[in-house]
């Protein structure tokens, strides 16, 4: 058997990439009956033939998986923020934040248009740049015009399995295509009565870039908290799982309890205030939705 990683999937074909090439490769009828379906990212054990065919026999466990788009073990999210045209938008940041750390992902932020802000709203834009990397969050502040973006972005992807996500209209096309122009993506105007860009979503593919891998398509389709509990809310925010200890209560949800540490936290400066103000929002969310039977 022949172990390798599945870069694209297509009308029941997968093509598995190994040290000695890809292979297209068709998956075994036990995989109907176990309900399993191979997602690109997967990493797979198949027979190969002479022809650059196989069978795929097994999938190997997965570190992560995403629904839309439907792929696995992703060890990096890029989240496109752009500062205008839509305007830069903090609690949708968290948001995205939020479902990449339940998977397991570590996130990037790229805030996009600088060169569309005057001067007053770059020195803005540039103070949550300086909070989210306290945070410990990595942070580029880009204009599409400026050379050496692309050097930005790639540096970032190397050794890396990485999706691009984000609202739609903020240049997650523009850098698919930048880094690899032979994707040739649509990428519309935003339409001005919606704020909303457009995109066509294709085939999912893992293509090169910068040394690493990255998903030639969007991330994150649906924006719901549905899959994260309460308890586990609290270890999406960085800042509020390293003082989770230091609450006098254990299962602390940083909300009614009394000397809890994250809210001495928030009122002592140390924790931004639209950073808490968002996981309550977010706590509510979750506490309020329907139980499931």
């Amino acid at each position: 058997m022949t172990e390798g990683r599945i870069i694209k999937a297509l009308s029941g074909y997968y093509d598995v990439k190994t040290d000695e090439g890809v292979f297209r490769c068709r998956g075994r009828g036990v995989f109907r009956k176990k309900k399993i379906t191979p997602l690109v990212g997967d990493f797979v054990e198949f027979d190969k033939n002479t022809q650059g065919e196989g069978y795929i026999l097994s999938v190997k466990p997965r570190e992560n998986m995403l629904i839309r788009p439907p792929i696995a073990n992703i060890s990096q999210a890029i989240i496109v923020s752009s500062a205008v045209r839509p305007d830069f938008n903090p609690l949708l940041l968290d948001r995205f934040l939020v479902l990449i750390e339940s998977k397991n992902i570590q996130p990037l932020i790229f805030i996009t248009k600088k060169d569309l802000l005057p001067e007053s709203e770059v020195v803005r834009i540039a103070g949550y740049k300086s909070l989210y990397e306290k945070i410990g969050y990595a942070v580029e502040f880009v204009s599409f015009g400026e050379a050496d973006i692309l050097h930005q972005l790639k540096s970032h992807l190397a050794e890396q399995v990485s999706v691009i996500a984000g609202q739609s209209g903020v240049g997650k096309s523009s850098l698919l295509n930048a880094i690899n122009p032979s994707l040739q993506l649509k990428t519309d105007d935003i339409s001005t009565s919606l704020g909303r860009g457009k995109h066509t979503t294709r085939h999912v593919e893992l293509v090169e870039a910068g040394d690493g891998l990255v998903a030639d398509t969007p991330g994150f389709g649906s924006l719901d908290l549905n899959d994260i509990t309460a308890e586990e809310l609290g270890d999406c925010f960085p800042e509020i799982s390293e003082r989770r200890p230091a609450c006098k209560f254990r299962g602390c949800y940083h909300y009614k309890e009394p000397k809890c540490a994250v809210k001495q936290a928030v009122e002592e400066g140390i924790i931004a205030e639209h950073r808490y103000e968002h996981y309550i929002r977010f706590l509510d969310e979750i506490n309020s939705r329907k139980p499931r039977y």
